[in-house]
């Protein structure tokens, strides 16, 4: 198992560090670190876990996350090693507050990317005309050589910092608590129920398999996941239930049951309350974009 805490990526010589991602599945480990990171999804779709945030990830998706807070996209299946084809594919850029140095950051004319820095402690989706525009200057990122990069980084900053097109992630109150232990903890619990979420779960096995009574996980999970596990198993069968919809076109009664639900009503009322949508809703949404 991976620190949940990873030695800083980038070098003492280097401003910032971007890298191609080009694997099996992206890290499908809960961590965190202490720089603000940029990731672009180009290959590859699963669920993404982002503070007390859960949603599904697709291609074209950009995320901006602050230090320490805590993240994982986690592939939806592990391609084969001899099927490169198929890999699971990203744009990752790294890089710390002092990136553009502590005295200009501190001047007026760095006061909106002094406020977008501090909004990215929640993480923060790129969406609409912002996100392709983005894409686009990313993508030419690991490309570029010395003074060009942190140029193009600066630029991408800029506008991210003037933009309406941001939305935040995870809730207001997050606050990471989480330690070492934690976070392998946690990825067994995460593990465990991407795997197991389509079928009946009970706080017996997870307190079983986390080593607690369950008294004691249900505590341990509100407190680090900042919502009930109920609730976190809820979300991760809507997100499925989500990518049924639109991916395979099934109809909802179809996604309410292959998605680990046991009455229609219940997925009615879950679906609402997590999408604020209906399925049908949600459906005609998607196919109008």
């Amino acid at each position: 198992m991976k620190s949940a805490l990873q030695k800083s990526p980038i070098p003492e010589n280097h401003a910032f560090v971007v890298r191609h991602l080009k694997e099996p599945y992206f890290d499908p480990n809960w961590h965190f670190h202490s720089e603000y990171q940029i990731f672009v999804v180009i290959k590859g779709q699963g669920t993404r876990f982002i503070g007390d945030h859960v949603t599904s990830f697709k291609p074209g998706d950009i995320t901006l996350t602050g230090p320490n807070l805590p993240h994982l996209w986690r592939s939806d299946r592990e391609i084969p090693l001899k099927i490169v084809d198929e890999y699971c594919e990203g744009i990752v850029v790294y890089f710390n507050e002092n990136f553009i140095g502590k005295s200009l950051l501190q001047t007026e004319e760095a006061i909106r990317i002094r406020q977008l820095f501090k909004r990215s402690l929640r993480g923060l989706d790129i969406i609409g005309r912002t996100r392709k525009a983005i894409h686009e200057m990313i993508s030419e990122l690991p490309d570029l050589n010395g003074f060009d990069g942190v140029l193009e980084l600066l630029k991408i900053l800029n506008i991210l910092s003037r933009t309406n097109n941001l939305q935040p992630l995870a809730s207001p109150g997050y606050t990471n608590s989480l330690k070492e232990g934690d976070t392998e903890r946690m990825n067994k619990v995460y593990a465990y129920v991407m795997n197991n979420f389509r079928q009946k779960m009970t706080v017996s096995e997870l307190g079983a398999l986390t080593s607690m009574t369950p008294t004691s996980f249900s505590r341990y999970f509100k407190v680090h996941a900042n919502k009930t596990f109920s609730e976190f198993v809820s979300e991760i069968r809507i997100g499925h239930a989500c990518k049924l919809l639109i991916e395979k076109q099934t109809n909802a009664s179809q996604a309410c049951y292959e998605s680990g639900f046991q009455t229609l009503s219940n997925f009615n009322k879950q679906f609402k309350t997590i999408t604020k949508r209906t399925p049908m809703a949600y459906k005609k949404e998607y196919q109008a974009v």
